[in-house]
């Protein structure tokens, strides 16, 4: 055999594995981005600040329920939705978790992700790094989708940031059991836990919409602050707006609109219809926040 005909197979394998190793290199490179992505965005004393803020939350709120109740008396009169979880939490200490979600959703928790959502590109723009991401071939799709990807983390860390600290406060201040249903049933205490990790994916998945909107207006300016600040004005005027009576017939497509929905996961038999419109509209307003960002920053003049 010629050395020529000894070499031809080695040189059509390794024609082979080209399009193979591209592949690999191509997918190490996005876990990278991603990877360098969220450490960056969790090392930043703004991220760790409203993180320590929202673990306050139900620190406050179980300190205050037994102050209120170290006579005996109930923590408030109620029935089982929404906030009025505060007047199990004496009763059990699981409790506080629903109470915590509830009390941080309409404002602590889309806040937070508003700030971080409204700094992924204009903050870059702002700092001048923007322009430097763009030189590594990560290209405009990738990075936005990036950045998408982390603030949809960080939605499930603050979420469970809030469940964890009011699962801790609640089992220091309060006994834990059983679970009595918004329906009256008994449930175990470990299927109680299950609920309360459901109540806590619905409750980062309501933030969807908020995080699309927040990149999309991101994309709209070269001021993190001016992002951060226009993010969390959108917020709070919309959850004004659907508080009005006379816009009931607009209301049932803010985005906030089923916050407060993931109260049906503690009924016997589990309520879905209203969960089920919630995550709709979460994923409406990805797409088309999503795609208005998309559209926004790939024809953007990036000079910064």
């Amino acid at each position: 055999m010629s050395r020529a005909e000894a070499s031809a197979p080695q040189g059509r394998g390794e024609l082979r594995d080209r399009p193979q190793t591209a592949r690999t290199r191509r997918t190490t490179f996005r876990a990278t981005l991603l990877r360098n992505e969220l450490l960056t965005t969790f090392r930043r004393w703004r991220t760790l600040a409203l993180l320590a803020v929202l673990a306050a939350v139900p620190v406050l709120v179980g300190i205050a329920v037994k102050i209120e109740t170290s006579d005996g008396s109930a923590a408030a009169a109620g029935g089982g939705g929404g906030p009025a979880f505060i007047s199990q939490i004496t009763n059990n200490g699981l409790f506080l978790v629903f109470t915590a979600l509830a009390a941080t959703l309409p404002f602590f928790l889309p806040m937070a992700v508003g700030v971080v959502a409204g700094d992924a590109i204009a903050g870059e723009a702002n700092s001048g790094t923007l322009r430097y991401l763009l030189v590594a071939p990560a290209g405009r799709s990738r990075l936005l989708l990036t950045k998408y990807a982390t603030v949809l983390v960080f939605c499930l860390a603050a979420t469970l940031v809030v469940a964890v600290s009011a699962l801790t406060v609640g089992a220091l201040l309060f006994p834990l059991g059983d679970l009595t249903t918004i329906s009256g049933t008994q449930i175990s205490f470990a299927e109680g836990l299950g609920r309360a990790l459901l109540i806590a994916l619905a409750v980062a998945a309501s933030l969807i919409g908020v995080a699309a909107l927040g990149l999309f207006v991101s994309t709209l300016t070269g001021s993190g602050i001016a992002a951060m600040a226009t993010t969390v004005g959108l917020l709070i005027t919309v959850q004004i707006l659907d508080q009005i009576p006379q816009l009931h017939a607009l209301q049932p497509y803010f985005f906030s609109h089923y916050w407060l929905s993931f109260a049906d996961l503690m009924r016997e038999p589990v309520y879905w219809d209203e969960l089920a419109k919630n995550l709709g509209l979460q994923a409406l307003y990805a797409a088309v926040f999503g795609s208005a960002a998309w559209a926004r920053f790939t024809a953007k003049d990036i000079t910064a």
